[in-house]
């Protein structure tokens, strides 16, 4: 069996019995960036196969902190398919996850299709229909989030759900490096940051991802959600937490675990 197969396989059970497994990292060391997300991309075209549908894709490791983590330089993606998107406000089964976290992002939705390489600014922000208040919950089929590049790449960029709020925003002189978020645990801030910790801003984490995928010779299609990397840090949620994150005039959204 190849590498990637037999990681992926692993991967996929750890998501069926809801039990984690040890590093790849660790395990292989000569694993290349390559292998993860050829790992990655076995267990997409699983969850195809199963009638999972792509709705849109994640940025990680977009903050300066974490690549310093991990000891990167660039950020890496994830897929997001239909069933990973949850009604804000809802209960969500935190049964259903291993060790989740939240962060709060400014998600793009997008009007038009829009393919790299040679994606700029101006093109990803003409793709853009509207922004909205959101959160990913993360979630790591990896031990402990005992997590290297390799790990998290391999793991689908640590996906593990979205939560979109209802206030869809234009970006029409709206600066999302200065748009600033409190994240709300149960009543208590529990983290603050801004726009600017992502990339500078978030558009340009779209633009990494929309060129980085395209030398993939994989193109957005309107419609699409694109997350595109945490405002904060994260914080870990369990049955029982409200989590909040209101970006002012961008709106808030809410989630609820049970």
């Amino acid at each position: 069996m190849l590498v990637s197969q037999r990681y992926a396989s692993q991967l996929l059970e750890a998501y069926r019995t809801r039990r984690p497994i040890a590093p790849i990292s660790e395990r292989e060391p000569n694993l290349t960036l390559d292998d993860a997300y050829a790992i990655q991309l076995a267990q997409v075209e699983a969850w195809k196969a199963d009638g999972a549908v792509i709705k849109g894709y994640k940025v990680g490791l977009t903050s300066a902190a974490m690549q310093r983590q991990l000891g990167v330089d660039q950020p890496d993606f994830g897929h997001l398919t239909a069933e990973m998107f949850h009604p804000a406000n809802a209960t969500i089964d935190t049964s259903a996850f291993l060790q989740p976290k939240v962060e709060p992002e400014i998600a793009f939705v997008l009007g038009r299709d829009l393919s790299g390489p040679g994606v700029n600014v101006a093109e990803a922000i003409a793709a853009v229909d509207f922004v909205l208040p959101s959160l990913e919950l993360i979630d790591s089929r990896i031990e402990n989030w005992r997590i290297g590049l390799i790990d998290t790449v391999a793991d689908n960029a640590s996906s593990g759900g979205v939560i979109l709020g209802s206030t869809p925003t234009a970006l029409n002189g709206v600066d999302l490096g200065g748009v600033g978020c409190n994240l709300i645990g149960n009543g208590t801030v529990l983290a603050s940051g801004a726009g600017a910790a992502v990339l500078g801003s978030p558009i340009n984490a779209l633009v990494w991802l929309a060129n980085t995928l395209g030398a993939r010779g994989i193109g957005f299609t309107a419609g699409q959600v694109i997350l595109p990397g945490s405002v904060t840090a994260a914080q870990s949620v369990s049955a029982g937490s409200v989590v909040t994150a209101d970006f002012g005039a961008l709106g808030a959204v809410t989630a609820v675990f049970g």
